[in-house]
């Protein structure tokens, strides 16, 4: 028999297998909500488990229709996934034929870097400029090759966003064969009047996806439930190959409760805004620079190596995700947290950068 590395196909062997973020006390390292799931996911899971014989919903109908009227678009446009990395998947298997190119900019999201070996596509890489994505250079580099574009708005790992102009011009310059994909997991979180709602662009007819998650803002992250919003007529080949019966019957229940739930949200938002207030107003007075954030993390230079910080943080009880894996090794993203969690996480770094030399102040 062959040894495996001659049957695997050539194309995915240059793929490197994600790396999570580690786990400590207090995990500041994944951008997931603190305050955890809406009272009334909670109790809609429960009620849930005790269907599990059933195979879920196919179509995951009700949640599809909460989704369509809670955003004001035809059912036919949504298309719920397992996370919204499943949504990439249907994406690369519906549209992308080998040869073809996708955009992504770096530093990259990793689920996005899969899709063109799976595919045995090309990937463009357009460095980020300022922490942000550079729309002009993502513009240049499209061909009559280029079947994806993926631009996170926010972008993950910066937290920053391009504005609604910026797109409105990538969007005349982009070739016609080429889709767009908005990311906009942490959409709830902007605060910027400037910035686009995808959904604009959906309903206008465009080749645009709005890619949206409840693993963020409604912090069900261990269940694996996204959404993508796009016009009807290319929803319809993602949905054609779908996996069967592929969102769980517990995290359709507790998505559809969560969408009703808007307290929670309110409060999520409330609590990251003054948090982030409270972390860059520390930063600021010890002198580091940051990205300006419109999410609910941090991109922030240290000054010194990420690695020997993580590992000095993670001695205190935190797990942060390091700037090495972005190509900045003296960065690192910070979840922000509770106030609780953001004091205790504040006192730790400044105890690693005082013993790594740098001058802070003791408030």
């Amino acid at each position: 028999m062959k040894p495996p590395d001659e049957l695997a196909r050539e194309c995915i062997k240059s793929i490197r297998p994600y790396s999570p973020g580690r786990t400590a006390p207090i995990k500041l390292a994944s951008n997931e909500n603190p305050l955890g799931p809406s009272p009334r996911a909670l109790e809609a899971m429960e009620r849930a488990i005790r269907q599990t014989r059933l195979y879920p919903d196919l179509p995951s109908t009700e949640l599809t229709n909460a989704l369509a009227k809670h955003h004001d678009v035809p059912p036919e446009c949504v298309v719920v996934g397992a996370g919204s990395d499943e949504v990439i998947y249907m994406l690369g298997m519906a549209f992308v034929n080998p040869g073809e190119e996708i955009i992504i900019s770096s530093p990259p999201f990793a689920t996005y870097c899969l899709i063109a070996p799976v595919m045995d596509a090309k990937l463009v890489m357009v460095p980020a400029k300022d922490y942000r994505h550079d729309l002009e250079a993502m513009a240049a580099a499209c061909t009559d090759r280029t079947k994806l574009v993926f631009i996170s708005n926010p972008y993950n790992p910066t937290a920053t966003i391009v504005t609604r102009d910026e797109v409105e011009r990538f969007l005349a310059a982009v070739p016609e064969q080429t889709i767009v994909v908005l990311d906009e997991a942490y959409f709830e979180y902007v605060d910027d009047p400037s910035y686009p709602n995808g959904l604009e662009y959906v309903r206008r007819g465009l080749n645009v996806l709005s890619m949206r998650t409840f693993s963020k803002i409604h912090a069900l992250a261990g269940l694996r439930i996204g959404y993508g919003i796009a016009p009807a007529e290319l929803a319809k080949y993602l949905l054609l190959v779908r996996e069967p019966f592929n969102v769980s019957s517990i995290a359709q229940a507790a998505a559809l409760a969560s969408l009703g739930d808007r307290a929670q949200v309110e409060q999520a938002v409330e609590m990251n805004r003054h948090g982030k207030r409270y972390l860059c107003g520390q930063f600021d007075a010890l002198g580091l620079t940051y990205a300006p954030s419109q999410a609910n993390f941090i991109f922030v230079d240290i000054g010194m190596d990420s690695v020997r910080a993580f590992d000095a943080l993670r001695e205190r009880g935190f797990a942060v995700r390091t700037g090495d894996i972005f190509g900045m090794p003296t960065h690192i993203r910070v979840t922000i947290g509770t106030p609780e969690q953001n004091e205790q996480f504040m006192a730790a770094l400044r105890e690693v950068l005082e013993k790594e030399g740098h001058h802070t102040n003791s408030a």
